[in-house]
């Protein structure tokens, strides 16, 4: 099923720890319809701003596999709100920019993002459409700061 032009439901729930471990990733129709709220109006206007790919490392996951992950079960994306990205030959600190200047978002986390290394960690969003928080953060793996207070040299 198309979300969009250019993505599909199914790279949005695909999940090898799912496959792995034999746990149902199946997501209901209001998280279908909250996945493509996100393609929408985060992926789709991305691919069209970069005109490249964008790589979906992980959309939709039941409860279930966020916990098997380590991840909470009241994380957005066992809502079908969040989806962790990035883009090829696009550096994360520019693509997560991009994102906080351009778009509408409830949360963007800069995820294990390394200065000096422009395809290190990924980048986290979500979309809700009453009351974004509009909060931009990175995370190092340690502690969550303001993407606003990252110093780039």
């Amino acid at each position: 099923m198309k979300l969009s032009e250019n993505f599909t439901l199914n790279e949005m729930i695909k999940s090898t720890v799912a496959l792995r471990k034999n746990i149902d990733n199946t997501p209901t129709q209001i998280h279908v319809e909250n996945l493509r709220k996100v393609v929408t109006y985060i992926l789709q206007p991305i691919r069209i701003h970069f005109g490249k790919p964008v790589v979906v490392s992980s959309g939709y996951r039941s409860i279930a596999l966020c916990e098997a992950i380590g991840s909470s079960k009241f994380s957005q994306h066992a809502l079908g709100q969040a989806v962790d990205f990035e883009i090829v030959d696009v550096d994360n600190f520019e693509l997560a920019n991009w994102i906080c200047s351009n778009l509408e978002y409830d949360q963007l986390i800069l995820e294990y993002y390394k200065l000096g290394q422009p395809n290190s960690g990924w980048v986290h969003c979500s979309y809700v459409d009453a009351n974004p928080r509009k909060e931009a953060l990175q995370f190092d793996g340690t502690e969550y700061v303001s993407f606003d207070e990252v110093v780039v040299e």
